[in-house]
């Protein structure tokens, strides 16, 4: 028997360990028997691309917002509210035209880190951007726009972006030649968007704003167009129709180009987030080609609403007297980005694109009770907007944490769809690989989504993890339960497995408990199931441990468990060596592989590289039998390209931008015993092969890990 805690591993990726880890398991099984009844439903299935794709890639719309909650929706939440409510009719539409994520999360409930994840397709505990990271670059590795130009996409990102790098100071990096990591340089073609954290929130970029609460707030704020800024042409122009109107624009361009390649849309708004401010006037009749907002062009008329006074239209709806000033203004911001969406749609029915279309539309965090004018608070409460939980941004609460989330492709995504099951914004990048026919990125913590969104196929488990650090406390809002009123935030995470929520604030050391709920039926989180029965006290556990093993300390935002020991799983009838798949073909990564039926399958009795075809990808995997708790350095040197996990933890990427031949190192702390590991190796002909993992620790000199501590 080999010691330590439970089989449990995040995704089904691990091809012989776990099938369906959000169920409970046994700690203990039998390996043997068990690969061979996954191999099995392994090879009966086939990729989920061929039910969708038949050879062509949808265009990719992904709509961004930011700080509207989930309770801003129509049909989420404000439909089925009494009294004073505000309406979303267009993205109402859509979710029946479509489907609707009802438990879709964030990976940390506020913008930067949200942002870095949904870009990057990893969960908070992989991103380089955590915590207050604002304007943080993020590497210079896969990334939405990266992976889809790879798949022959023309990409646009339009809106706020906040990730370019700071240098020495924050303003030391002044424009897109030193930003080390401006849009162009991370994968898009083209660039339009306030490109500083900062400067998204106000969205008259041209204009002062005398009523702001702040100088920052009341001054004007640089928007960039690829290498220009451009904000003195912007007069009057109101970012939501701004951003809007130059998307059209493109996707129109795109439409006419007689290239016929697909492309996407990266649009992110920087509202209904930080200033209320409201535009110049009523939303332009009609939408799509003629009508809507329209891209103008001229400097100080670039957009057809670029007229009257700026900051001074409420929508009709809404002018209530019973009304604050205040919630007039959320309101009509709400709406116009409605009104947005349902434009852009009319223009792919114009263009009759439609149907070649898959739009995605989710928002980066929790609703935020700021509204930075002079002496007129705004808080959620108003509206409900964290919808029928508590918590909003900057809480790990569902109300902070669970987005608005729908996805809408004619044809191919059943109208009407309504689903309950956990995913996450690295999910993204996965399923926009999937559709677009390429396989997935080893490194990418996400599950393609593209079973949940069409119906067909069987749908992998998300890893939906958060974790966060804030000083504040959850509001003391009279509609939140008083367990949650003024808590102290501080270090906080939350963790799903198997059906349940874990969730832990004020983090004081990992020995802390999760508090555990069943959020598909307790959504103010208030009935704790830790420590209830013997299930539960196992769970906790279970969360613990699995907290360590999908996650990677970061330097720049250190948390009070990063220097415990990733624990080993308990396994029984192991034996010596390691399996391994393989692919023949051309991938332009590392590429990890859910349901698509291996052309070789094998066993060696080490880690080795000229198993599998000569050219193709290989996926290695087993257990390592670590001899004793402590510290250990893993190096890994390839030919080609290579992603080595233990668990679900990324322990070294030698993939994106690697140097053959180059060695990559890395240290992580590890208990005794078994840890599964998986690497996937790219192997491509007319290299010599050559995969070598070597190992160092205590009493361990650095050296190939011998065949004695291999096991599967």
């Amino acid at each position: 028997m080999r010691r330590s805690l439970t089989s449990d591993s995040g995704n089904a990726e691990y091809f012989f360990f776990s099938l369906n880890p959000m169920k409970s398991t046994s700690p203990v099984f039998s390996r043997i028997g068990y690969f061979f009844g996954l191999l099995i439903l392994f090879l009966a299935h086939s990729s989920s691309l061929g039910a969708i794709s038949s050879g062509s890639k949808p265009n990719i719309i992904l709509i961004f917002t930011d700080d509207m909650g989930y309770g801003d929706i129509g049909l989420f939440h404000q439909n089925q509210r009494t009294g004073k409510k505000h309406a979303t009719p267009n993205l109402d539409q859509i979710a029946s035209e479509g489907i609707q994520l009802r438990r879709h999360y964030c990976p940390a409930p506020v913008c930067a880190p949200s942002r870095a994840s949904l870009l990057r397709g990893l969960h908070q505990g992989h991103t380089e951007v955590r915590n207050n990271d604002f304007d943080k670059a993020i590497p210079d590795n896969h990334t939405l726009g990266t992976v889809l130009k790879e798949a022959g996409y023309r990409t646009l990102h339009v809106g706020k972006y906040g990730l370019p790098g700071l240098g020495e100071s924050r303003d030391s990096f002044k424009n897109p030649d030193e930003w080390p990591a401006y849009p162009t340089k991370r994968g898009f073609d083209e660039y339009l968007g306030y490109v500083r954290h900062v400067d998204g929130h106000v969205h008259y970029p041209n204009n002062e704003w005398p009523i702001g609460n702040s100088e920052s707030h009341r001054t004007r704020k640089e928007v960039w167009h690829n290498e220009k800024e451009i904000s003195a042409q912007l007069d009057k122009c109101y970012t939501t129709d701004l951003f809007t109107a130059y998307t059209k624009k493109w996707i129109l361009e795109q439409a006419k180009d007689a290239r016929d390649e697909p492309f996407f849309v990266y649009l992110a708004y920087d509202t209904p987030h930080a200033a209320l401010q409201v535009p110049t006037d009523a939303f332009p009749e009609g939408g799509g080609l003629k009508g809507g907002l329209q891209w103008l062009g001229e400097p100080g008329k670039m957009i057809n609403t670029a007229t009257g006074e700026i900051d001074s239209w409420i929508h009709p709806d809404y002018r209530n007297q019973s009304w604050s000033n205040v919630e007039q203004r959320f309101a009509t911001m709400v709406r116009r980005i409605d009104s947005a969406v349902g434009d852009l749609v009319q223009l792919l029915k114009d263009l009759d694109i439609d149907e070649k279309t898959l739009i995605v539309f989710t928002n980066d965090n929790g609703p935020l009770s700021v509204s930075y004018i002079r002496g007129e608070p705004f808080t959620p409460i108003h509206f409900q907007s964290y919808g029928p939980f508590d918590g909003e941004k900057r809480d790990v609460w569902e109300g902070g944490i669970r987005m608005p989330a729908l996805a809408r492709w004619p044809g191919k995504i059943p109208a009407g769809g309504i689903d309950h099951t956990p995913s996450q914004f690295h999910d993204w990048l996965t399923t926009f690989a999937d559709v677009a026919g390429l396989p997935l990125p080893a490194l990418s913590d996400g599950v393609s989504l593209v079973p949940t969104l069409t119906g067909t196929g069987v749908q992998e488990p998300s890893t939906v993890y958060v974790e966060y650090l804030n000083g504040g406390k959850t509001p003391n809002y009279p509609d939140f339960d008083p367990s949650h009123r003024n808590r102290p935030r501080k270090e906080m995470q939350a963790i799903f497995l198997e059906g349940y929520k874990g969730v832990r604030v004020d983090i004081q050391r990992h020995s802390d408990d999760f508090e555990i709920y069943d959020v598909k039926t307790d959504l103010k989180e208030v009935k704790n199931l830790a420590g209830t029965n013997d299930f539960f006290v196992g769970l906790q556990q279970r969360m613990k441990d699995r907290s360590l093993q999908l996650r990677r300390p970061n330097g720049d935002n250190p948390r009070p468990y990063d220097d415990e020991l990733v624990p080993s799983v308990e396994v029984a009838a192991v034996r010596p060596g390691v399996r391994w798949v393989a692919y023949e073909g051309d991938f332009p990564w590392a590429p990890k592989f859910w349901n698509v039926t291996p052309g070789f399958v094998g066993g060696v009795n080490q880690i080795r590289s000229d198993v599998g075809p000569e050219n193709g990808a290989v996926v290695y995997t087993g257990y390592l039998d670590v001899p004793q708790d402590g510290e250990y350095h893993f190096s890994l040197t390839a030919d080609s390209r290579a992603v080595f996990r233990i668990h679900d933890a990324n322990i070294i990427d030698a993939d994106y931008g690697y140097n053959q031949g180059s060695e990559v190192s890395a240290q992580v702390k590890l208990a005794a015993g078994l840890h599964p590991f998986r690497i996937n190796y790219l192997k491509q002909s007319g290299n010599k092969p050559q995969l070598d993992l070597k190992w160092s620790g205590p009493s361990i000199e650095e050296q190939t890990i011998p065949v004695e501590r291999l096991f599967n």
